[in-house]
């Protein structure tokens, strides 16, 4: 069950830092304040759900697609954001660079936060 939590926070804080990073380079991309642990939890549990179907699909329809399905989930997962209006992303180019950005930073933040959570904790449990 910790264990669980653990990677619960690890994704939740990815979605966080990659949405924020869009935020932070894209002038054209926003999301309010009061609606930014919405936009979080809504972007996170449709990667959850979308991930595993897309592969489903692409395995099935068009295997050359694997490789993509991370962009391809992530930047339906920000069309459902911006569809609930707590984030808003303007113009072709924004859109673009903004799943590339959520993507890339989503991914690395994945990779590099359970570092950080799991040496905490064993640190923790050493003492």
């Amino acid at each position: 069950m910790i264990r669980f939590l653990l990677r619960a926070v690890v994704f939740l804080g990815s979605a966080a830092i990659g949405l924020l990073a869009a935020v932070w380079f894209l002038p054209e991309v926003s999301i309010t304040v009061a609606g930014f642990i919405v936009t979080v939890v809504l972007f996170a549990l449709a990667q959850c759900v979308l991930a595993p179907f897309i592969t489903k699909v692409a395995e099935r329809n068009a295997p050359a697609f694997l490789g993509g399905i991370g962009l391809v989930s992530t930047f339906v997962s920000l069309v459902l954001v911006n569809l609930f209006g707590a984030m808003t992303i303007t113009g072709w180019e924004s859109w673009i660079l903004a799943t590339l950005i959520v993507w890339l930073v989503t991914a690395i933040a994945t990779l590099v936060l359970p570092l950080l959570v799991f040496r905490n904790r064993t640190k923790a449990t050493k003492r």
